[in-house]
């Protein structure tokens, strides 16, 4: 899969209008006249059908030949002008170790899922040392725990929560159930997000507060480690009787041999939540796992000890996919969806990630007969060509977390029956490796640009297509070039915005700017 284009990466700053590289040189020592106009365009909403692929392919945020890291989102959040999000995660479970030996009568005295989200490592809290029994093997041993917090990493959360490094008041139930659906990787009824699949037992939840922790536990006689976390995380007690009867019972059984079996034994787990408002909460899934504590039976010289051991199942490498759910209701994209129109363009523009709507921005043809005439007419060189595109004023920029991220494609179709959108790959700027992104952040605007695409159509050597705006930035390699036109992370985008359409009463409607140059 990872084929690395030559493509630079996209560079996002604050800009002036100014003339692209790609034709200053006609302005040095004077040579040329530069002259600015603008020029409506047509754009209109994309309904997606709040469906996106999103298995393991389209959760990368960063692809290393090495080391690539995913991504995934959690989490639920109700607004206005998009309606309620909700966030599900959905994977298959592999043993650490195919056809594990457990030993002799293995017992499980806890199960624990282990999920670590990004935090904030400098704003720590301990908590007061407590003291209590705890079950070590057969043994009730006194024990004292120390704790520490830390505050999830806010640029990882979006939604009704505190600004800022810190914390959020808003609480998240996490629930985690048995999935009793086999999750076939292969079948692309499992690459999308509003699969359904079946769950069996409720393997456990808790109640996020917006912190993770690390925990030490020492015996109170002797001061020895009896656990101590290398990680803060989030962590979730499971069903352990669950786990006995599913894993320890089948010990030395066909079911554990190897992870094609194992994966049709125990199908996977989902995490969801109960909330439908709150926040959504990006984290890693391959750094997640299902930590498993045991004793079995050891004989030493007619001495018979229960030793406690431990395994680990998990997620790393597994098939695994965003599932999505939205009640539009009475949101604002809830009605504008139902009024789309292709052919005027729509006043109100609305993008949101992880399968919500994206933008179609069309030149008209009017605009490249005159541009074509300009060129032939007056020898007009175009130097510079961005669509720009204005936030609307109704969007209270109340929940973003950092820059919005955007691609832009060529369109090639879109499938009547599924609505599923293809492209016909990079833009030629990107394909010549120019900056094809800026912004503005007073007033709030974002500059496409597309000097070389609209020299091309003019020129007669590229079609007029239509080209669509999604949220989320190009899935990036470690070298900083794209991983492929057809990668991004539009699946676990959680950022949506509300930007100024076609509207010819508005001055900030979106529009075409040209800068061209002609002879003095």
């Amino acid at each position: 899969m990872l084929f690395m284009a030559v493509f630079g990466s996209a560079l996002l700053y604050n800009c002036e209008p100014e003339a692209d590289s790609l034709g200053e040189q006609l302005f040095i020592d004077g040579a040329a006249q530069g002259n600015e106009t603008s020029y409506p365009l047509i754009a209109y909403n994309i309904n997606n059908n709040d469906t996106i692929r999103s298995d393991a392919s389209r959760l990368l945020s960063i692809v290393s030949e090495t080391n690539s890291t995913a991504a995934a989102v959690l989490g639920a959040f109700d607004e206005g002008q998009f309606g309620m999000q909700k966030a599900s995660f959905l994977a298959q479970l592999r043993m650490s170790t195919d056809n594990f030996e457990f030993g002799k009568t293995p017992k499980i005295d806890s199960v624990v899922l282990v999920m670590k989200p990004a935090y904030v490592p400098d704003s720590i809290v301990t908590r007061p040392v407590k003291d209590e029994n705890l079950l070590v093997g057969t043994e009730t041993v006194p024990v004292s725990t120390v704790v520490k917090e830390y505050p999830v990493d806010y640029q990882y959360k979006y939604g009704k929560m505190k600004l800022g490094p810190g914390g959020t008041n808003t609480l998240l139930h996490i629930n985690v159930d048995e999935v009793t659906t086999f999750l076939d990787g292969n079948n692309d009824a499992f690459k999308r997000s509003n699969v359904t699949v079946n769950t069996g037992t409720a393997l456990g939840s808790t109640v996020f507060n917006g912190t993770v922790t690390a925990k030490t536990i020492t015996k109170k006689s002797d001061n020895s480690t009896l656990f101590t976390s290398t990680d803060p995380a989030i962590r979730i007690r499971l069903d352990k009787d669950f786990f006995q009867t599913k894993i320890l019972d089948k010990n030395g059984k066909p079911e554990l041999m190897d992870a094609a079996n194992f994966t049709r034994h125990f199908k996977g787990i989902r995490l969801s939540v109960t909330d439908t408002d709150g926040y959504l909460l990006q984290f890693n899934p391959d750094s997640m796992e299902v930590v498993m504590y045991y004793t079995n039976e050891k004989n030493d010289n007619g001495t018979i000890t229960r030793p406690q051991f431990t395994f680990k199942l998990n997620i790393a490498g597994n098939t695994r996919f965003g599932q999505y759910q939205y009640n539009r209701g009475t949101s604002a994209w809830g009605n504008a969806l139902t009024q789309i129109n292709p052919t005027d363009g729509d006043k109100k523009l609305y993008i949101q990630g992880m399968g919500g709507p994206s933008i179609a921005v069309k030149i008209p043809d009017q605009t490249i007969t005159d541009l074509k005439k300009l060129y032939n007419d007056n020898k007009a060189a175009i130097v510079s060509a961005k669509i720009r595109m204005y936030a609307d004023p109704s969007w209270e920029n109340n929940y973003l977390r950092k820059d919005r991220k955007f691609n832009i494609l060529p369109l090639d179709n879109i499938n009547p029956t599924t609505k599923v959108i293809t492209y016909t790959g990079f833009t030629q700027d990107q394909i010549a490796g120019l900056d094809w992104l800026k912004d503005n952040k007073k007033p709030e605007y974002y500059d496409f640009v597309i000097t070389k695409t609209v020299k091309d159509i003019v020129e007669g050597t590229l079609a007029n297509n239509t080209l669509i705006v999604n949220a989320g930035k190009f899935t990036p390699t470690d070298t900083g070039k794209f991983l492929g036109y057809k990668y991004t992370l539009r699946a676990f985008a959680m950022e949506r915005g509300v930007y100024v359409g076609t509207d010819k009463n508005n001055s900030n409607s979106i529009q075409l700017k040209i800068i061209y140059g002609t002879k003095k």
